[in-house]
């Protein structure tokens, strides 16, 4: 399978763990890399290897617009890899949620969008009212990313969709003491952004294998609440 060239790609939250890993493989094989950093205190890595740096707190929908409105001034991506998450705080839902929709729903359609879900997503909740009541654990989070991931895989003509499980991984979140590689943690995101899989949209993967996810993220009906809900909590519909 021959990975496509010279690509445009944004990947948040890449300024450390997961996405820099990720932007780090994508810069080296030659493709031009947005980095992502939550503030302009965060250190930039290895500064000359991006083609632009954005920043933004994701936990702060302000943001996440001005975010959209100065990656779009870019022009249409390849790929945008929606990276970024927290494990817990007052932003969970924010930044795990919200920020990625928002940033989908404002931003042009690239030809590729891959979501950061997580195993822990099998644990979740269907209850979409803990979103706004601040009783949504991570599992919930990851659960309604997978489902929006999984309702916008044949949304929009010539954009494919993916949800990608990277493992426990010893990230600044997952901890030290976390069992899964960490190289292994951000391969299937780059293998995603820069070639064609089968299936060709909606798959949920880890390494580079599809997984059965929770069965509701492939509830039709689920899917059209968390769109109905995400739309209502960001006052923006895809």
């Amino acid at each position: 399978m021959t990975a496509l060239e010279g690509m445009h790609i944004l990947v948040t939250g890449s300024s450390s763990g997961l996405g820099l890993g990720a932007a780090r493989d994508l810069a080296a094989a030659g493709h031009a890399v947005v980095l992502h950093r939550r503030s302009k205190t965060t250190a930039v890595p290895d500064p000359a290897a991006w083609h632009s740096v954005v920043t933004g707190d994701l936990g702060n929908l302000a943001q996440v617009r001005t975010i959209a409105e100065e990656v779009s001034a870019l022009g249409r991506l390849d790929t945008v890899i929606h990276n970024a998450g927290v494990i817990g705080g007052a932003d969970l839902v924010t930044v795990n949620v919200l920020a990625p929709y928002l940033l989908t729903a404002l931003m042009p359609k690239p030809a590729r969008l891959i979501y950061l879900s997580s195993g822990m997503h099998r644990g979740g909740s269907t209850d979409l009212s803990r979103l706004a009541s601040g009783r949504a654990s991570y599992s919930d989070t990851k659960l309604v990313l997978t489902t929006f991931a999984a309702a916008a895989a044949n949304q929009w003509e010539g954009t494919v969709t993916h949800a990608v499980d990277p493992g426990w991984v010893p990230t600044r979140m997952g901890g030290a003491g976390a069992p899964d590689d960490l190289v292994a943690g951000h391969e299937t995101q780059v293998w995603l952004a820069t070639h064609d899989v089968e299936p060709a949209t909606g798959g949920y993967w880890y390494h580079r294998r599809t997984q059965q996810p929770h069965p509701a993220v492939s509830d039709p009906v689920f899917q059209a609440d968390v769109l109905a809900e995400l739309g209502r909590l960001t006052g923006v519909r895809t």
